[in-house]
Protein backbone atom coordinates (compact mmCIF):
# COMPACT_ATOMS: atom_id res chain seq x y z
CA UNK A 1 0.00 0.00 0.00
CA UNK A 2 1.43 3.72 -0.87
CA UNK A 3 -0.12 5.49 1.90
CA UNK A 4 -0.89 7.83 -1.01
CA UNK A 5 -4.42 9.90 -0.32
CA UNK A 6 -4.83 12.09 -2.66
CA UNK A 7 -8.35 11.53 -5.20
CA UNK A 8 -8.82 13.26 -8.24
CA UNK A 9 -12.21 13.67 -9.37
CA UNK A 10 -13.24 14.76 -12.49
CA UNK A 11 -16.09 15.56 -14.95
CA UNK A 12 -19.21 18.32 -14.82
CA UNK A 13 -20.82 20.98 -17.00
CA UNK A 14 -24.43 19.59 -15.52
CA UNK A 15 -26.01 18.81 -12.02
CA UNK A 16 -26.61 15.23 -13.35
CA UNK A 17 -22.59 14.65 -13.20
CA UNK A 18 -21.59 16.93 -10.34
CA UNK A 19 -24.25 15.50 -7.72
CA UNK A 20 -22.50 11.66 -8.08
CA UNK A 21 -18.91 13.36 -8.10
CA UNK A 22 -19.95 15.44 -5.10
CA UNK A 23 -21.53 12.35 -3.09
CA UNK A 24 -18.59 9.97 -4.08
CA UNK A 25 -16.25 12.88 -2.41
CA UNK A 26 -18.53 12.78 0.39
CA UNK A 27 -18.30 9.29 0.69
CA UNK A 28 -14.12 9.09 0.72
CA UNK A 29 -14.18 11.90 2.95
CA UNK A 30 -15.76 10.29 5.63
CA UNK A 31 -14.17 6.54 5.14
CA UNK A 32 -10.32 7.69 4.56
CA UNK A 33 -8.83 10.15 6.96
CA UNK A 34 -6.50 12.74 6.03
CA UNK A 35 -8.27 12.26 2.44
CA UNK A 36 -6.69 14.86 -0.25
CA UNK A 37 -9.66 15.28 -2.89
CA UNK A 38 -9.11 18.08 -5.84
CA UNK A 39 -11.93 17.88 -8.79
CA UNK A 40 -11.22 19.24 -12.33
CA UNK A 41 -14.00 20.22 -14.02
CA UNK A 42 -14.60 22.17 -17.45
CA UNK A 43 -13.86 26.43 -17.02
CA UNK A 44 -17.07 28.58 -17.10
CA UNK A 45 -19.14 25.26 -16.05
CA UNK A 46 -21.85 24.90 -13.31
CA UNK A 47 -19.09 23.05 -11.61
CA UNK A 48 -16.75 25.93 -11.04
CA UNK A 49 -19.27 27.14 -8.82
CA UNK A 50 -21.14 23.88 -6.91
CA UNK A 51 -18.58 22.18 -6.18
CA UNK A 52 -16.11 24.93 -4.10
CA UNK A 53 -19.59 25.73 -2.61
CA UNK A 54 -19.15 22.52 -1.10
CA UNK A 55 -16.29 22.81 0.30
CA UNK A 56 -14.15 21.04 -2.01
CA UNK A 57 -11.09 22.70 -4.32
CA UNK A 58 -11.68 22.57 -7.41
CA UNK A 59 -9.37 23.60 -11.04
CA UNK A 60 -11.09 24.56 -14.56
CA UNK A 61 -9.79 23.35 -17.79
CA UNK A 62 -10.38 25.46 -21.08
CA UNK A 63 -12.57 22.37 -22.61
CA UNK A 64 -16.08 22.36 -24.30
CA UNK A 65 -17.71 19.54 -26.70
CA UNK A 66 -17.58 19.19 -30.01
CA UNK A 67 -20.14 21.13 -31.94
CA UNK A 68 -21.69 18.25 -34.36
CA UNK A 69 -24.05 20.47 -36.50
CA UNK A 70 -21.29 22.89 -37.28
CA UNK A 71 -18.13 21.10 -37.67
CA UNK A 72 -16.08 24.25 -38.95
CA UNK A 73 -15.85 25.44 -35.71
CA UNK A 74 -14.19 22.32 -33.98
CA UNK A 75 -10.80 23.98 -34.69
CA UNK A 76 -11.18 25.90 -32.28
CA UNK A 77 -12.40 23.00 -29.91
CA UNK A 78 -9.06 21.10 -31.14
CA UNK A 79 -6.94 23.81 -29.94
CA UNK A 80 -8.83 23.90 -26.30
CA UNK A 81 -8.35 20.09 -26.22
CA UNK A 82 -4.60 20.50 -26.57
CA UNK A 83 -4.62 23.41 -24.17
CA UNK A 84 -6.51 21.21 -21.63
CA UNK A 85 -4.28 18.44 -22.12
CA UNK A 86 -1.47 20.69 -21.37
CA UNK A 87 -3.07 21.35 -18.54
CA UNK A 88 -4.38 18.21 -17.00
CA UNK A 89 -0.18 16.79 -17.08
CA UNK A 90 0.44 20.57 -15.19
CA UNK A 91 -2.45 19.00 -12.35
CA UNK A 92 -0.92 15.71 -12.34
CA UNK A 93 2.63 16.73 -11.63
CA UNK A 94 1.89 19.15 -9.02
CA UNK A 95 -1.44 16.72 -7.56
CA UNK A 96 0.49 13.10 -7.71
CA UNK A 97 -2.95 11.77 -7.21
CA UNK A 98 -3.90 7.99 -6.27
CA UNK A 99 -6.23 7.83 -8.77
CA UNK A 100 -8.56 9.56 -11.19
CA UNK A 101 -12.49 9.11 -10.90
CA UNK A 102 -14.24 10.32 -14.11
CA UNK A 103 -18.04 10.96 -13.97
CA UNK A 104 -18.44 11.75 -17.37
CA UNK A 105 -18.69 15.54 -19.03
CA UNK A 106 -16.34 17.66 -21.18
CA UNK A 107 -13.22 17.72 -18.24
CA UNK A 108 -12.88 14.09 -17.78
CA UNK A 109 -11.79 13.32 -21.02
CA UNK A 110 -8.35 15.17 -20.88
CA UNK A 111 -7.94 14.70 -17.63
CA UNK A 112 -8.70 10.94 -17.41
CA UNK A 113 -6.85 10.34 -20.85
CA UNK A 114 -3.45 12.29 -19.19
CA UNK A 115 -3.83 10.21 -15.83
CA UNK A 116 -3.99 6.82 -18.22
CA UNK A 117 -1.06 7.69 -19.90
CA UNK A 118 1.02 8.38 -17.34
CA UNK A 119 0.00 4.87 -15.39
CA UNK A 120 -2.59 6.33 -13.14
CA UNK A 121 -5.38 3.82 -12.10
CA UNK A 122 -8.92 5.13 -13.17
CA UNK A 123 -12.37 4.19 -12.24
CA UNK A 124 -15.11 5.42 -14.38
CA UNK A 125 -19.14 6.39 -13.31
CA UNK A 126 -21.38 6.37 -16.38
CA UNK A 127 -24.82 7.53 -15.17
CA UNK A 128 -27.18 6.73 -18.29
CA UNK A 129 -28.39 3.91 -19.88
CA UNK A 130 -26.48 4.88 -22.94
CA UNK A 131 -22.64 5.34 -22.67
CA UNK A 132 -21.59 8.81 -23.23
CA UNK A 133 -18.70 9.38 -25.72
CA UNK A 134 -16.05 10.21 -23.27
CA UNK A 135 -16.24 7.61 -20.72
CA UNK A 136 -16.42 4.86 -24.24
CA UNK A 137 -13.19 6.13 -25.21
CA UNK A 138 -11.89 5.52 -21.79
CA UNK A 139 -13.29 2.38 -20.97
CA UNK A 140 -10.36 -0.01 -22.05
CA UNK A 141 -7.88 1.32 -20.24
CA UNK A 142 -10.10 2.27 -16.93
CA UNK A 143 -9.67 -0.31 -14.06
CA UNK A 144 -13.34 -0.34 -13.43
CA UNK A 145 -16.38 0.96 -14.71
CA UNK A 146 -19.64 1.67 -12.03
CA UNK A 147 -22.52 1.52 -14.10
CA UNK A 148 -26.50 2.32 -12.96
CA UNK A 149 -28.14 0.04 -15.45
CA UNK A 150 -27.80 -3.55 -16.75
CA UNK A 151 -26.55 -4.29 -20.43
CA UNK A 152 -23.66 -2.02 -20.47
CA UNK A 153 -21.76 -5.28 -21.65
CA UNK A 154 -22.74 -3.50 -25.69
CA UNK A 155 -20.55 -0.53 -24.37
CA UNK A 156 -17.92 -1.16 -21.89
CA UNK A 157 -15.80 -4.86 -21.48
CA UNK A 158 -17.61 -6.47 -19.48
CA UNK A 159 -15.18 -7.76 -16.79
CA UNK A 160 -14.55 -4.15 -16.07
CA UNK A 161 -18.20 -3.18 -14.83
CA UNK A 162 -19.90 -2.96 -11.51
CA UNK A 163 -23.61 -2.29 -11.07
CA UNK A 164 -23.91 0.16 -8.64
CA UNK A 165 -26.47 2.61 -9.29
CA UNK A 166 -25.96 6.00 -9.18
CA UNK A 167 -25.05 8.38 -5.92
CA UNK A 168 -27.97 10.62 -5.11
CA UNK A 169 -27.77 13.67 -3.08
CA UNK A 170 -27.78 12.70 1.13
CA UNK A 171 -30.61 15.17 2.35
CA UNK A 172 -32.83 13.47 0.03
CA UNK A 173 -33.16 10.47 1.97
CA UNK A 174 -32.80 12.33 5.18
CA UNK A 175 -36.22 14.21 4.96
CA UNK A 176 -38.43 13.40 8.09
CA UNK A 177 -41.36 15.26 6.73
CA UNK A 178 -44.96 13.57 6.85
CA UNK A 179 -46.01 14.56 3.55
CA UNK A 180 -48.85 17.31 4.21
CA UNK A 181 -45.89 18.43 6.75
CA UNK A 182 -43.37 19.04 3.52
CA UNK A 183 -46.74 21.30 1.96
CA UNK A 184 -47.27 23.46 4.39
CA UNK A 185 -43.47 24.18 4.86
CA UNK A 186 -43.41 24.88 1.02
CA UNK A 187 -46.25 27.27 0.91
CA UNK A 188 -48.71 24.45 -0.64
CA UNK A 189 -52.72 23.11 0.94
CA UNK A 190 -51.59 19.98 2.72
CA UNK A 191 -54.51 18.42 1.69
CA UNK A 192 -54.14 18.04 -2.11
CA UNK A 193 -53.01 15.78 -4.31
CA UNK A 194 -49.57 17.66 -5.39
CA UNK A 195 -47.45 17.61 -8.91
CA UNK A 196 -44.01 18.47 -8.77
CA UNK A 197 -42.53 19.61 -11.78
CA UNK A 198 -39.15 20.14 -12.83
CA UNK A 199 -36.83 20.76 -15.41
CA UNK A 200 -33.53 21.32 -13.98
CA UNK A 201 -31.67 24.20 -12.52
CA UNK A 202 -31.79 26.16 -15.51
CA UNK A 203 -35.14 25.51 -16.86
CA UNK A 204 -37.27 23.51 -19.99
CA UNK A 205 -37.95 25.33 -22.60
CA UNK A 206 -40.97 23.05 -23.70
CA UNK A 207 -42.43 22.44 -20.46
CA UNK A 208 -42.93 25.28 -19.32
CA UNK A 209 -44.30 26.10 -22.22
CA UNK A 210 -46.62 23.42 -22.12
CA UNK A 211 -47.54 24.55 -18.62
CA UNK A 212 -48.25 27.84 -19.45
CA UNK A 213 -50.22 26.59 -22.60
CA UNK A 214 -52.24 24.40 -19.71
CA UNK A 215 -53.03 26.78 -16.87
CA UNK A 216 -56.22 26.96 -17.63
CA UNK A 217 -57.14 23.39 -17.51
CA UNK A 218 -54.80 23.47 -14.12
CA UNK A 219 -56.85 26.08 -12.70
CA UNK A 220 -60.08 23.97 -13.83
CA UNK A 221 -59.20 21.13 -11.37
CA UNK A 222 -58.90 22.97 -8.26
CA UNK A 223 -58.08 19.50 -6.35
CA UNK A 224 -54.49 19.25 -7.70
CA UNK A 225 -52.03 21.69 -6.82
CA UNK A 226 -48.76 22.22 -9.00
CA UNK A 227 -45.46 23.45 -7.62
CA UNK A 228 -43.67 24.53 -10.72
CA UNK A 229 -39.69 25.24 -10.90
CA UNK A 230 -39.32 27.01 -14.05
CA UNK A 231 -35.72 28.06 -13.72
CA UNK A 232 -33.99 31.22 -13.70
CA UNK A 233 -33.78 31.87 -17.20
CA UNK A 234 -37.77 31.89 -17.74
CA UNK A 235 -39.15 32.92 -14.55
CA UNK A 236 -40.40 36.36 -15.76
CA UNK A 237 -42.13 34.67 -18.73
CA UNK A 238 -43.40 32.39 -16.44
CA UNK A 239 -44.67 34.60 -13.48
CA UNK A 240 -46.38 37.20 -15.75
CA UNK A 241 -48.14 34.42 -17.36
CA UNK A 242 -49.02 32.39 -14.10
CA UNK A 243 -50.09 36.25 -12.74
CA UNK A 244 -52.48 36.25 -16.15
CA UNK A 245 -54.37 33.44 -15.97
CA UNK A 246 -55.30 33.84 -12.32
CA UNK A 247 -54.90 30.28 -11.13
CA UNK A 248 -54.51 29.99 -7.58
CA UNK A 249 -53.40 26.57 -7.24
CA UNK A 250 -50.17 26.70 -8.74
CA UNK A 251 -46.95 27.95 -7.30
CA UNK A 252 -44.03 29.30 -9.22
CA UNK A 253 -40.68 29.46 -8.55
CA UNK A 254 -37.73 29.94 -9.90
CA UNK A 255 -35.81 27.50 -8.16
CA UNK A 256 -36.35 25.26 -5.34
CA UNK A 257 -33.79 25.22 -2.61
CA UNK A 258 -35.48 22.27 -0.47
CA UNK A 259 -35.61 19.39 -3.27
CA UNK A 260 -36.23 17.15 0.24
CA UNK A 261 -39.69 19.16 0.76
CA UNK A 262 -40.60 19.38 -3.47
CA UNK A 263 -40.17 15.20 -3.60
CA UNK A 264 -42.21 14.62 -0.02
CA UNK A 265 -44.80 16.80 -1.03
CA UNK A 266 -45.64 15.45 -4.72
CA UNK A 267 -47.86 12.92 -5.24
CA UNK A 268 -46.76 12.89 -8.76
CA UNK A 269 -43.15 14.17 -10.83
CA UNK A 270 -42.89 15.53 -14.17
CA UNK A 271 -39.62 15.51 -14.87
CA UNK A 272 -36.71 15.90 -17.48
CA UNK A 273 -35.22 12.36 -17.46
CA UNK A 274 -31.37 12.79 -16.52
CA UNK A 275 -29.65 10.10 -14.82
CA UNK A 276 -29.44 11.83 -11.45
CA UNK A 277 -33.25 12.42 -12.12
CA UNK A 278 -34.17 8.84 -12.99
CA UNK A 279 -32.17 8.13 -9.94
CA UNK A 280 -33.52 9.85 -7.51
CA UNK A 281 -37.67 9.09 -8.81
CA UNK A 282 -35.71 5.47 -7.87
CA UNK A 283 -34.64 5.84 -4.63
CA UNK A 284 -37.83 7.75 -3.26
CA UNK A 285 -40.16 5.75 -5.52
CA UNK A 286 -41.75 8.38 -6.83
CA UNK A 287 -43.68 8.14 -9.78
CA UNK A 288 -43.58 10.27 -12.61
CA UNK A 289 -44.04 11.68 -16.32
CA UNK A 290 -40.76 11.77 -17.84
CA UNK A 291 -40.39 14.65 -21.14
CA UNK A 292 -36.97 13.52 -22.05
CA UNK A 293 -34.89 16.71 -23.67
CA UNK A 294 -33.65 16.05 -27.09
CA UNK A 295 -30.66 18.05 -26.86
CA UNK A 296 -28.25 15.91 -25.46
CA UNK A 297 -26.20 13.48 -27.27
CA UNK A 298 -26.79 10.30 -28.81
CA UNK A 299 -30.61 11.06 -27.20
CA UNK A 300 -29.97 9.49 -23.87
CA UNK A 301 -32.22 10.93 -22.22
CA UNK A 302 -35.46 8.95 -23.85
CA UNK A 303 -33.29 5.87 -23.32
CA UNK A 304 -32.79 6.56 -19.26
CA UNK A 305 -36.89 6.71 -20.13
CA UNK A 306 -37.67 3.96 -21.59
CA UNK A 307 -35.52 1.88 -19.56
CA UNK A 308 -38.22 2.85 -16.64
CA UNK A 309 -41.30 2.76 -19.25
CA UNK A 310 -40.79 -0.67 -20.37
CA UNK A 311 -40.74 -1.90 -16.72
CA UNK A 312 -44.38 -0.02 -16.22
CA UNK A 313 -42.17 2.70 -13.75
CA UNK A 314 -43.01 5.88 -15.35
CA UNK A 315 -45.01 7.76 -18.24
CA UNK A 316 -43.59 9.40 -21.20
CA UNK A 317 -44.36 12.15 -23.40
CA UNK A 318 -41.82 13.10 -25.70
CA UNK A 319 -40.29 16.66 -26.30
CA UNK A 320 -42.38 17.36 -29.77
CA UNK A 321 -45.88 16.20 -28.08
CA UNK A 322 -45.50 18.28 -24.91
CA UNK A 323 -47.90 20.91 -25.92
CA UNK A 324 -50.40 18.64 -26.83
CA UNK A 325 -49.97 15.83 -24.23
CA UNK A 326 -48.15 16.60 -21.27
CA UNK A 327 -50.68 18.89 -18.89
CA UNK A 328 -53.56 16.34 -20.37
CA UNK A 329 -51.24 13.38 -18.99
CA UNK A 330 -50.11 14.87 -16.01
CA UNK A 331 -53.73 15.95 -14.61
CA UNK A 332 -54.89 12.26 -15.72
CA UNK A 333 -52.74 10.37 -13.63
CA UNK A 334 -51.93 12.49 -10.64
CA UNK A 335 -56.31 11.97 -9.84
CA UNK A 336 -55.56 7.76 -10.69
CA UNK A 337 -54.45 6.56 -7.51
CA UNK A 338 -53.96 2.56 -8.80
CA UNK A 339 -52.00 4.25 -11.08
CA UNK A 340 -49.98 6.29 -9.09
CA UNK A 341 -49.46 3.10 -6.48
CA UNK A 342 -48.38 1.28 -9.33
CA UNK A 343 -45.54 3.56 -10.75
CA UNK A 344 -44.47 3.95 -7.53
CA UNK A 345 -43.81 0.29 -6.60
CA UNK A 346 -42.18 -0.55 -10.03
CA UNK A 347 -40.21 2.24 -9.58
CA UNK A 348 -39.23 1.90 -6.09
CA UNK A 349 -37.89 -1.77 -7.54
CA UNK A 350 -35.47 -0.55 -9.55
CA UNK A 351 -33.71 1.22 -7.02
CA UNK A 352 -29.55 0.23 -6.22
CA UNK A 353 -28.83 1.57 -2.74
CA UNK A 354 -25.97 2.62 -1.16
CA UNK A 355 -24.52 3.75 -4.48
CA UNK A 356 -21.51 5.78 -3.17
CA UNK A 357 -20.29 3.63 -0.71
CA UNK A 358 -20.34 0.64 -3.47
CA UNK A 359 -18.22 2.83 -5.78
CA UNK A 360 -15.62 3.59 -3.11
CA UNK A 361 -15.53 0.56 -1.89
CA UNK A 362 -13.98 -0.06 -5.76
CA UNK A 363 -11.81 2.83 -5.68
CA UNK A 364 -10.37 1.92 -2.27
CA UNK A 365 -9.66 -1.53 -3.72
CA UNK A 366 -8.28 -0.32 -6.61
CA UNK A 367 -5.46 1.61 -4.80
CA UNK A 368 -4.84 -0.99 -1.61
CA UNK A 369 -6.43 1.15 0.64
CA UNK A 370 -8.62 -0.83 3.63
CA UNK A 371 -12.28 0.10 3.52
CA UNK A 372 -12.22 2.09 6.36
CA UNK A 373 -8.69 3.06 6.30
Amino acid sequence: MSGNKNFLVSGGGTGGHIFPALSIANEIRRRVADANILFVGAEGRMEMEKVPAAGYEIKGLPITGFDRKRPWRNVKVLWMLWQSMRKANTILDEFKPAIAIGVGGFASGPMLKAAQKRGIPTLLQEQNSFAGVTNKLLAEKARCICVAYEGMEKFFPADKIVLTGNPVRQNLLDCDKTQQQARAELGLDPTKRTVLIVGGSLGARTMNESVIAGLGRIAATPDVQVLWQSGKYYDEQCRKALEQSGAKNVLQTAFIAHMDLAYRAADLVVSRAGASSISELQILGKPSVLVPSPNVAEDHQTKNAMALVNKNAALMVRDAEAMDKLITTMLTTVEDESLLQSLGENVKKMALTDSAANIVDKVLEIIGLNKDE
